[in-house]
Parts: structure tokens; C-alpha cells; sequence
């Protein structure tokens, strides 16, 4: 399905959120001090920055229209993801409720973000995805299959693609 998403409104749409998270993106973190984990945990940058409500809104518009976008549409979106690194950073959808519909948009966003910069992130947060959608009675292994189909096989960091990271999650979820 070629031309779902207007590439060019959700780049201006993105740059304008990545202005508003950049300053919060870029705050140092002093490691050195006590109490620097949960001060951190504790920051919450779409609401600080006032754009959680319009992040929130595209990202639900964008990730089901990703999953109907062409294969060139979905990698020209993750480039913005890619490009806009406060914005990618920031980016989140709620946790809760813990639904298959929920636990998609949250593997959408994990395939458009691409692995970020560091798998080693990302990895961390699919498992605990997963984790948490099978506490929760999800069948999350049918639902990985579909959003790797979608996903990105480049091996950006030596750790497997995006889609490979995926399927094989799917394989640890399969009921």
C-alpha cells in the first residue's frame, strides 16, 4: 500500500516535538552522586516538556499506519526515528493497559525505532514487553511474527536485526 503517510508532515510533526524534548535529552546526568538512578527513573520528558498528549496522538496515528506502509514508507520512517534522536528517545506509549492492541502499537514503535542507539537497550525493553504481555494472558508470539515481517533485517550493532531479535523472542513466547 504505497503513500499511507505523509513522510513530509510527520518530519515536520517529529522536528517540532525533537525541539521541544532536545534540552531534556541533552541534561546531564551526574552518575557520581547518590541517588542518581531514581532521579533519573523519575524523569518523565513529554509530560516536562508539555508535548505528551501530541507525542502520544501521532504515534498512535503513525504506528498502524507504518504496519499498512510500503517497505520504502517504513524505512523512510524509521530514518526519521533515526535522524530526530530526542524525539526517538523520548517516544513512549503507556504500559497499561496490558492488551494484544497495546502490546502491537509498543512492538511497532520497537520496529521503528530500530535498535536506536544501543540493541542492548532495546533488547531490555522487548523482553520486558513480552514479559509483561504474557504475565497479562497475551499471546505476544503471534503478534511478534507479524511486527518482525515489518521490521528492519539490518544487523545495525552485531547483535541481529530488529526483525531477527523479534522472531526470536517469538520463538522463547511461542504457546
Amino acid at each position: 500500500m504505497q503513500g499511507t503517510v505523509d513522510i513530509a508532515a510527520v518530519e515536520a510533526e517529529i522536528a517540532r516535538l525533537d525541539r521541544a524534548l532536545a534540552p531534556l535529552a541533552r541534561r546531564p546526568v551526574d552518575i557520581t552522586k547518590p541517588g542518581w538512578v531514581e532521579k533519573l527513573r523519575a524523569v518523565r520528558p513529554l509530560e516536562e516538556a508539555g508535548v505528551a498528549a501530541d507525542t502520544q496522538a501521532l504515534l498512535e496515528g503513525l504506528l498502524p499506519a507504518y504496519a499498512l506502509s510500503a517497505p520504502a514508507e517504513r524505512a523512510a520512517l524509521r530514518a526519521l526515528f533515526a535522524r530526530y534522536t530526542a524525539f526517538r528517545w523520548a517516544a513512549t506509549l503507556p504500559a497499561e493497559p496490558v492488551t494484544a492492541e497495546r502490546v502491537r502499537l509498543r512492538l511497532l514503535l520497537l520496529s521503528v525505532r530500530d535498535q536506536g542507539t544501543d540493541a542492548r537497550d532495546e533488547i531490555l525493553a522487548l523482553r520486558h514487553l513480552c514479559r509483561s504481555a504474557a504475565d497479562a494472558g497475551v499471546d505476544v508470539a503471534p503478534i511478534l511474527r507479524e511486527v518482525a515481517a515489518l521490521s528492519s533485517d539490518q544487523d545495525r550493532f552485531g547483535m541481529g536485526s530488529t526483525r531477527d531479535l523479534m522472531l526470536g523472542m517469538a520463538e522463547r513466547f511461542a504457546k
